[in-house]
């Protein structure tokens, strides 16, 4: 028995590029797709959050055809502060993914456009990144006439229930038959089902159902389009980047019941801002807008959010490194993000709170202070939580 801390990890386990895979996978597993009507500002925004990829912007319809993907850092105060404290060799933020899928259409669930392909790109994503326009400008491309952010959503809405009643009618189908036969599980499944119809027939989301946990798996296999979380971002002109306009304030009204959230921004000046890599010039460029920060971080931290994500820390000489969890797991299973040996062989986790970190400014002085915890297989992780961990190989 022996243990070891994940700052160290690359230095005391081999095969490093198998490593480095694993955590790559790890950190692919959740997706947020940018949607919305073609020429509303989609590609802009994926060339703004992205660090990894370029997605073509240009005024035509389906500029998009195949989906483009990038990972994004996740900008983080506190690792910033954590670098500041343990000066290690290196800084590693955590990501998400970020998938630009093609302008959808009026009738994409019956085909228009890229119809089908379009629809299927975001059945494969878990959270919907929703770009609403929200300025006039007659040099970009409409097809839906004078400028309408409540109507473009509601096209949207119900192109994506128009595709989900269409699996559902066909598992109902499948499923009718099997229901008589008098199973009381699959007659609860045929009764979801049921209810899951009607409720898109009423122009609703199935998000809005309020399905159980237990009741959502008789629909987990459809991976319904409606059944996903979603983040609105009104595209503005300059003038209303920092106060919105009629258009975002309509938007905002709009989904207000939702409790989903709206972030206004000017996805081409975001655009700009991400193309300077001196963070003096980045600065002076904002300073000229009167931007305390760009409006990407807020729409990154609340992707985040809307996929249910957490955020532990590692922090020794060798890296300080973020890492990405969702929110809600046990210390072994933050652990496995590490290496899936960690998870295996788990022992216990030595835990600090963050704010303990910057308080008494290292481990050690956490130590004598008596600010590190020892916790077992039970703990559940909390955001920001500085943890080592010890395990059994």
């Amino acid at each position: 028995m022996f243990s070891i801390e994940k700052n160290i990890v690359h230095q005391t386990l081999p095969l490093q590029p198998i490593l480095d895979f694993i955590i790559h996978i790890l950190k692919m597993a959740l997706q947020a797709g940018i949607v919305g009507l073609p020429n509303v500002g989609k590609s802009t925004l994926f060339n703004a959050v992205s660090n990894s990829a370029k997605a073509q912007a240009s005024n035509y319809r389906f500029c998009t055809i195949e989906p483009n993907t990038g990972l994004v850092n996740v900008p983080d105060p506190r690792l910033n502060k954590l670098e500041e404290l343990v000066k290690p060799n290196r800084t590693v933020p955590t990501q998400i993914e970020i998938v630009d899928i093609a302008g959808l259409v009026r009738g994409a669930s019956k085909g228009e456009g890229l119809g089908n392909k379009f629809l299927a790109n975001i059945r494969e994503v878990d959270a919907i990144i929703q770009v609403i326009r929200c300025f006039e400008d007659d040099n970009i491309l409409r097809d839906e006439g004078p400028i309408n952010p409540i109507g473009d959503k509601e096209i949207i809405e119900t192109e994506l229930q128009l595709k989900d009643l269409e699996s559902v009618d066909k598992k109902l189908q499948r499923s009718e038959k099997m229901a008589k036969i008098g199973d009381a599980k699959l007659k609860s499944e045929y009764e979801v089902l049921q209810r899951c119809k009607y409720h898109l027939e009423q122009g609703k989301n199935i998000v809005s159902l309020g399905l159980t946990k237990d009741e959502k798996t008789a629909i987990a296999d459809l991976f319904l389009l409606t059944d996903k979380p979603v983040l609105y971002v009104a595209n503005v002109d300059e003038a209303s980047m920092h106060t919105g306009n009629k258009f975002s304030d309509a938007l905002i009204e709009a989904v207000k019941n939702e409790g989903n959230e709206v972030i206004i921004m000017t996805n081409a000046v975001e655009a700009q801002i991400a193309e300077f890599e001196d963070a003096d010039d980045k600065q002076m460029f904002m300073d000229e807008y009167k931007m305390t920060e760009p409006a990407l971080d807020r729409l990154i931290h609340s992707t985040y959010k809307l996929l249910n994500l957490s955020t532990y820390f590692t922090a020794g000489v060798t890296e300080v490194r973020a890492w990405t969890i969702q929110h809600g797991w046990k210390a072994p299973q933050a652990a496995s993000v590490i290496h899936t040996d960690f998870e295996k062989g788990f022992i216990k986790a030595e835990v600090i709170a963050y704010n303990d970190f910057i308080q008494y400014g290292s481990e050690a002085a956490c130590r004598d202070n008596g600010k590190l915890r020892i916790e077992g297989k039970e703990y559940l992780v909390q955001d920001g939580d500085i943890m080592h961990f010890r395990f059994n190989v």
